[in-house]
C-alpha cells in the first residue's frame, strides 16, 4: 500500500499530536497509509548520542523513508522562527536524496506548534518550506476554503496545521486545530494518491 510519511520532531508532544491527527486524515483516504517518523535530538557534547530506538512516539527516519512514500507531512516545534535543530541537522544530510532526485514531484505540506500566538508560527512553516523545495517537492497549504482555518482562536494559516501550546506547553488540540491537521492530512493522501497514479 502506498505510504505518505508524517516526519517530524517534538519535544514537548504538541507536534508529536498534530503529526497523529495528520496521520488520521492521511489514513481516511483509501488505499493510502500513514508512516509517522521522527528524528533524534542533537546535543551539544559532540560524545552524547541518542538511543537507537526512541524510548517514545515514532521510530528514527532512514533514507529509505524517503525514497518509498508518495507524499511528506513536516513537522517541527518553533525556535526563534525556525525550525528546530534536530529536524535542520537531519535535512542538512539529505545531499544524497536531494543528488538523486529523491523527493522530485511528490507532494508535501508543514505543520508547526509554539508556546504563544505570535510565537513565529508562520515564519516556521516557511523555513521548513525551504529544503522541500529544493528537494523539488510541490507544496501544498490549507486553503481559506476550510471554515476552521478563518474560526480558529487558536493554531490554524494557510501555510499549514498549527497548534498553540501556551506557556505550559500543553499538547491538547483545540477543535480547529484537529479539524485543520485532519483536513490538510486527508488533502496530501488525496493529492499525493492522484500524482501516483
Amino acid at each position: 500500500m502506498p505510504e505518505v510519511l508524517v516526519l517530524y520532531y517534538s519535544h514537548r508532544g504538541s507536534v508529536r499530536a498534530l503529526a497523529q491527527q495528520i496521520a488520521r486524515g492521511i489514513e481516511s483516504v483509501d488505499g493510502v497509509a500513514a508512516r509517522l517518523r521522527t528524528v533524534p535530538k542533537v546535543a551539544a557534547v559532540c560524545t552524547a548520542s541518542a538511543p537507537e530506538i526512541p524510548t517514545v512516539g515514532a521510530p528514527y527516519v532512514e533514507a529509505a523513508d524517503l525514497a518509498q512514500c508518495i507524499g511528506l507531512a513536516l513537522g517541527s516545534p518553533t525556535r526563534f522562527g525556525n525550525m528546530a535543530a534536530p529536524m535542520k541537522y537531519f535535512w542538512d544530510g539529505t545531499a544524497a536524496e536531494w543528488s538523486a532526485g529523491t523527493l522530485t514531484g511528490k507532494p508535501a505540506c508543514v505543520f508547526t506548534s509554539t508556546a504563544s500566538a505570535h510565537g513565529g508560527q508562520e515564519s516556521t512553516l516557511l523555513s521548513m518550506m525551504l529544503p522541500l523545495l529544493h528537494h523539488g517537492m510541490l507544496l501544498l497549504g490549507l486553503p481559506y476554503g476550510e471554515a476552521a482555518l478563518a474560526n480558529t482562536r487558536s493554531g490554524g494559516t494557510p501555510y499549514g496545521a498549527s497548534h498553540v501550546a501556551g506557556s505550559e506547553g500543553n499538547p491538547t488540540l483545540s477543535d480547529e486545530e484537529r479539524q485543520l491537521a485532519f483536513v490538510q492530512g486527508r488533502r496530501l493522501a488525496s493529492i499525493a494518491m492522484r500524482l501516483n497514479g
